[in-house]
C-alpha cells in the first residue's frame, strides 16, 4: 500500500468514527475521490503534490464525458472535503480547491406522489403474508416519519419510545441517527403503529416487546433486513401506483414533507423532522398549490379572510 492509500484510507476512517457518515455515503466518496485520484498523473506520489490545475483536467474531463453538472458539483465537494481533512490534520500546508467554484445546479422539485396514490400504494402489499405485512408496515412507517431509507433499515425495537399523555393516550416516536450522527425524534400515528404491531405479532412480538438492539423489521433469520431488499420491494409497489422516472422510496420522503408542507405545517418543523441541516434543503418542498396556499393565508394572516 502506498503513501496516497494509507492516506485515504485515514480520511475515509475519519468519515466513519468521527463524521459518522453512513456506508452508502462513505461509497459515494471512495467512488468520486478514486475517479479524481486516479485521473493524477502516474508520476505525483504525494498529495502535497495536487495543485488547482489538476482538479480543474480533473473536471474538465468529467464535463467531457457528459456527466452532469450536479454529478460534478457532488465530485468537487468530496475533493474538498479530502483537502479541507488534510488542512485539519496538518497534512499539507495549502488548499488547492479553496477557491474553485461549484458548477451550478438547477434544482428540480423532488418526486412527490398525491394522497390518493399513498392511500393506493398502501393496498399494494399482500397482508396475508408475512412479507407483506411487513411490507405495510414498512410503508406506513416509512410515509408517518419521512425518514431516510437507510434509517429506517437501522431501526430497532429501542428506536422507539412510547409516552402517554395525561389522558393515558399512548404518543408514539422513533428516535434515529441521520446524517454526522445527529439523533433527531420524529412522532408516528396509529396508522403505522397499527401496522407495526400487526407486523410484529408474526414474530411473536409487539411495539411494547422492548427487544432491545433487535430489529425492527426482520428476515426470516431475525436479521435486520437488507437496505436493499427494502429498496427494491418499495420501487417495485411505487411502480405499480406511479408512473415516471425516479419511482424509488425516496418518493415516501418527498411527499412527506410535501403534504405536511401543504397542510400549513411550520418550514422548520419540517425541516427537524427530515433532518436537513440548512432551511434551504427544506423549501424545495414549499411546491404548495394555489388553493392550498390561499387557506392557509385565509386562516394565518390576520386580513386574510
Amino acid at each position: 500500500m502506498n503513501n496516497i492509500e494509507l492516506i485515504m484510507d485515514g480520511f475515509y476512517n475519519y468519515l466513519k468514527k468521527e463524521r459518522g457518515f453512513s456506508y452508502h455515503t462513505i461509497t459515494a466518496y471512495r467512488n468520486d475521490l478514486g475517479r479524481f485520484i486516479t485521473s493524477l498523473p502516474k508520476s505525483l506520489f504525494e498529495l502535497s503534490q495536487i495543485d488547482r490545475e489538476m482538479i480543474y483536467d480533473f473536471l474538465s474531463d468529467e464535463f467531457d464525458k457528459d456527466y452532469k453538472a450536479k454529478t460534478i458539483a457532488r465530485r468537487l465537494a468530496s475533493i474538498k472535503s479530502l483537502f479541507k481533512y488534510l488542512i485539519s490534520s496538518e497534512q499539507i500546508s495549502s488548499n488547492p480547491s479553496i477557491n474553485i467554484k461549484t458548477p451550478k445546479v438547477v434544482k428540480k422539485l423532488p418526486n412527490f406522489v398525491d394522497i390518493k396514490v399513498i392511500d393506493k400504494l398502501m393496498k399494494i402489499p399482500n397482508t396475508k403474508t408475512d412479507k407483506g405485512l411487513r411490507d405495510r408496515a414498512i410503508l406506513e412507517l416509512f410515509y408517518s416519519t419521512g425518514i431516510r431509507l437507510s434509517e429506517l433499515a437501522n431501526l430497532d425495537f429501542s428506536s422507539i419510545t412510547i409516552n402517554k399523555n395525561k389522558n393515558g393516550k399512548e404518543n408514539y416516536i422513533i428516535r434515529v441517527l441521520g446524517k454526522g450522527s445527529k439523533e433527531r425524534i420524529i412522532p408516528f400515528g396509529n396508522e403505522a403503529k397499527n401496522w407495526i404491531d400487526k407486523y410484529l405479532k408474526t414474530r411473536g412480538f409487539s411495539i411494547h416487546s422492548g427487544l432491545g438492539n433487535s430489529p425492527l423489521f426482520a428476515n426470516s433469520k431475525e436479521q435486520p433486513v437488507a437496505y436493499s431488499t427494502i429498496k427494491r420491494r418499495i420501487r417495485n409497489y411505487i411502480k405499480l401506483v406511479a408512473e415516471g422516472e425516479g419511482l424509488g422510496p425516496h418518493i415516501l420522503r418527498h411527499s412527506f414533507a410535501t403534504h405536511m408542507i401543504d397542510r400549513g405545517a411550520d418550514i422548520r418543523s419540517v425541516q427537524e423532522l427530515l433532518g436537513h441541516s440548512s432551511l434551504s434543503s427544506t423549501q424545495i418542498y414549499t411546491h404548495i398549490k394555489p388553493e392550498g396556499m390561499k387557506k392557509i393565508h385565509a386562516q394565518a394572516h390576520p386580513h386574510g379572510k
